[in-house]
């Protein structure tokens, strides 16, 4: 608001009332139910802030904090986020245009290409703003669109032109907003613009304006010249977009007066003929009241929208994301070992920063979307993932630290404390020092499932953080107290849980979830974890003083690594010749082929029936060596591509070795009708995990991982064999992402009816687009590669067990 109140000083601000919208009330609320957008994003972003003292606040070197976040799908602006990054405000913005021929609305009637704006030489990625240009099919129009936020203020910058191609076309901007993070509650009011009469210089500016709100959160969207029109209505009964059916604004309201529902605002801008192109610029603020959104969104006009951008790139002598990309002293080395040039690296780097809380310094989110959201129910509010899980939190920290951001990964190990159970935590009458499975960045409990993995990783990545120097003895003896020691307790003894609905007894190894969220038992990837999460906690022990704790957790540790095999590994399964790692086991007995549980709609199968890549991060964290025979016995059922579809995990596209979840995945788009997952909340038979593109790195990782372990060879055959990997797993990754560089959470396998989207394979779908977890596994492979050492493995670990 730096700006608004110098321009306030010597000039004057007015609301002006204008004739162009009707002095009335929109009919039918509430409008119709609301839904999010697709989740298949091509652009994310926000301003780079830096720390102060590792927290966020306003003065630093950055500015005042910008808490403000956007996102792109199908050409569009989509969820944009204010205040807290789970918190969005608006829907998307959008715009119909009528042409000689019949409405187009964009995104539904056009194609779209996502570009950055600021690039090196190379054309890598320097910053995540974005110019979107979305075509219309029928080549009357072309729209490009400049996005990016203002980092000194609550803001979002959207540069507008629009070409008439073929004939006279007039655009209608389509703002929806989904207020306070719902898509009901909302009011709208266009009745006045905005007027700031500048007494110094004599000139008078009026903005076209338009507003929406629900409780203490507004919005205002400026724009830089009056609207022909405008209009706020309920969606499906007096939204501008309904009105424009016959091609024309015939209704216009002006306010949803008392009622509250799901609101569109619409704006008409002038008629544009054939050749010409037309320039608007708008700003959209965010504010406590009215006035101050209006006042976010004039202060960055007041700032020039040159300038705003280059604050936000960090050109000169301004701090923004281009310092936060020179920071990164490691990104030259793995952009070194990627296919593309360094491409998706740099956009990597920027997308893992993006996805952080811009109030709670290191809360690292799973993914700014909200899976499947085009049929996601948006009456309730809902995080999506837009959410703090420890395990995708853990491969993000460790991804930026492979980049060489000291600052983050440290910001998140002091977080993490927030998300641990203790004897205060609100509702907690159980065991405590385990993890919160998702929660809220600010702490707000969202889900309460016990997996052990996510109590384990927090103690590995400050062990990390701790060997790396970057945690002081002094600091990691504190955190040893508080955060590491009742974890690791907790990973040798369990407990009766006692939060919300849980009241299950957790006995480690056996945990009440794995990684996918969804089964009992025991786990590959879940016990390596657990055991990596001992042994670093017994390391952690020792130098602090507490030699008893540290023999009782390599105890604990030795215990279960001994039993690995036995637990996890079928004898007599029904795949190839019987010997594989399961997924996961109910009980102590891989080979009694017993039932574990139905879930997302797919019926309960064997144990034996059901195999997953869980069995590789044994040997990424050390546990067992690339070469032992529990492993390599299990590759090739793993692998297997003649399997039936329910149960096949491995799908080679153009190439590139792909995986599912694993066999009998039901967390996916419906194989016999294309429709989304969990359709109107309930599950369906026809639902199908698809393609995870990390899986492509995870096998990359061990890949390397068996190279390594190989007797010492020609260094020229060496590098042949890595670059070998490189060329498929890392380029393999590489061609997962879209036109916007980002990754998806999983990819079109091709099997069963398309859906709406027309998938292409290997495209990714509308899970979750950019999911952290993938573009940080892409980074960690890259660092891999550059080391030849695989970056998640623990030397204590694989000293203690591999072999």
């Amino acid at each position: 608001m730096r700006i608004f109140q110098t321009l306030l000083a010597g000039a004057a601000a007015a609301a002006l009332a204008l004739p162009a919208a009707a002095q009335s009330v929109a009919p039918g609320a509430p409008g119709d139910t609301p839904t999010w957008v697709n989740a298949a994003k091509t652009g994310a972003g926000a301003s780079y802030e830096a720390y102060v003292d590792g927290q966020y606040r306003d003065g630093g070197p950055t500015g005042d904090v910008s808490r403000v976040w956007f996102s792109i799908a199908d050409g569009v602006l989509t969820e944009t986020m204010y205040g807290l990054i789970h918190q969005a405000q608006i829907r998307q913005m959008r715009f119909a245009v009528v042409t000689e021929s019949g409405l187009s609305i964009e995104g539904t009637d056009t194609t779209s290409r996502t570009e950055y704006l600021h690039v090196d030489a190379q054309g890598r990625p320097l910053s995540p703003a974005y110019r979107v240009v979305t075509t219309d099919r029928q080549g009357r129009y072309e729209l490009e669109k400049r996005i990016h936020t203002d980092p000194d203020n609550q803001s979002l910058v959207v540069r507008v032109t629009i070409k008439a191609l073929t004939g006279e076309v007039t655009p209608y901007l389509l703002l929806e907003p989904h207020m306070a993070n719902t898509g009901v509650g909302d009011r709208g009011d266009v009745s006045d613009d905005v007027l700031i009469d500048y007494p110094h210089s004599g000139v008078t500016h009026t903005y076209g304006t338009l507003r929406a709100s629900e409780g203490d959160v507004h919005l205002a969207l400026l724009g830089d010249q009056p609207f022909t029109s405008k209009s706020v209505g309920f969606v499906g009964a007096s939204d501008g977009l309904t009105d424009l059916a016959d091609g024309r604004l015939d209704n216009t309201y002006a306010t949803t007066g008392d009622a509250t529902g799901n609101i569109m605002l619409t704006g008409a801008l002038p008629a544009v003929s054939a050749g010409e192109t037309l320039s608007r610029d708008f700003v959209i603020g965010f504010g406590s009241t009215s006035g101050e959104a209006a006042g976010e969104a004039i202060s960055t006009f007041g700032a020039g929208l040159d300038e705003v951008l280059a604050r936000f790139n960090g050109e000169g002598d301004r701090v923004g994301w281009e310092d936060y990309i020179a920071s990164l002293d490691q990104l030259p080395r793995l952009a070194e070992q990627s296919t593309d040039g360094g491409r998706l690296a740099y956009a990597s780097a920027l997308m893992l920063k993006v996805q952080e809380d811009r109030t709670h310094a290191g809360a690292l989110i799973a993914s700014l979307s909200n899976p499947w959201g085009d049929t996601v129910d948006a009456t309730n509010s809902s995080t999506g993932y837009k959410a703090v899980w420890p395990r995708d939190f853990y491969q993000v920290a460790m991804a930026m630290l492979a980049l060489g951001d000291t600052g983050t990964p440290l910001a998140a190990f002091r977080y993490l404390p927030q998300v641990q159970v203790n004897a205060q935590t609100p509702g907690n009458s159980g065991a405590t020092g385990w993890f919160l499975q998702k929660t809220h960045v600010d702490g707000e409990i969202e889900w309460v499932g016990v997996q052990l993995d996510q109590t384990a990783m927090p103690i590995m990545l400050g062990w990390k953080l701790w060997k790396a120097g970057l945690v002081s003895d002094a600091e990691m003896s504190r955190m040893y107290g508080q955060m590491i020691r009742p974890a690791a307790d907790f990973l040798v003894e369990g407990g009766t849980v006692g939060l919300l609905w849980n009241d299950r007894q957790v006995t480690p190894p056996w945990t009440q979830q794995e990684r996918w969220e969804e089964q009992e038992g025991h786990s590959p990837s879940t016990t390596a974890a657990v055991i990596a999460g001992l042994v670093t906690a017994a390391d952690i022990a020792r130098a602090s003083g507490d030699e008893a704790s540290s023999a009782r957790y390599l105890a604990a540790a030795d215990d279960y690594e001994s039993n690995v095999e036995a637990r996890m590994f079928t004898t007599s399964g029904e795949w190839g010749d019987g010997r594989y790692f399961v997924r996961i086991t109910r009980n102590d007995n891989p080979n009694d082929k017993a039932p574990i549980g139905e879930n997302n709609g797919q019926p309960a199968m064997p144990e034996d029936r059901i195999v997953d890549g869980g069995f590789l991060e044994l040997v990424r964290y050390g546990i067992r060596s690339a070469t032992a025979d529990s492993i390599v016995a299990s590759l090739p059922e793993y692998d297997d591509q003649t399997r039936e579809d329910r149960f096949r995990v491995r799908y080679d596209v153009n190439g590139v070795p792909a995986f599912r979840r694993y066999g009998n995945d039901g967390y996916g788009e419906q194989a016999d009708t294309g429709g989304n997952y969990g359709v109107g909340g309930e599950m369906h038979a026809g639902q199908r995990g698809r393609l995870w593109p990390f899986f492509t790195g995870e096998r990359g990782h061990y890949e390397l991982a068996a190279l390594m372990a190989m007797p010492s060879a020609d260094a020229g055959w060496m590098t042949s064999q890595v670059d070998g990997i490189r060329q498929t797993y890392v380029r393999g990754m590489e061609s997962f992402a879209n036109g916007g560089l980002l990754l998806p959470e999983q990819a079109w396998d091709g099997v069963g009816d398309d859906t709406a989207h027309d998938y292409r394979l290997g495209q990714g779908t509308n899970s979750a687009t950019p999911l952290a977890w993938t573009h940080a596994e892409y980074l960690k492979l890259l660092r891999s590669l550059a080391d030849r050492a695989v970056w998640d493995r623990y030397a204590p670990v694989e000293e203690r067990y591999a072999r």
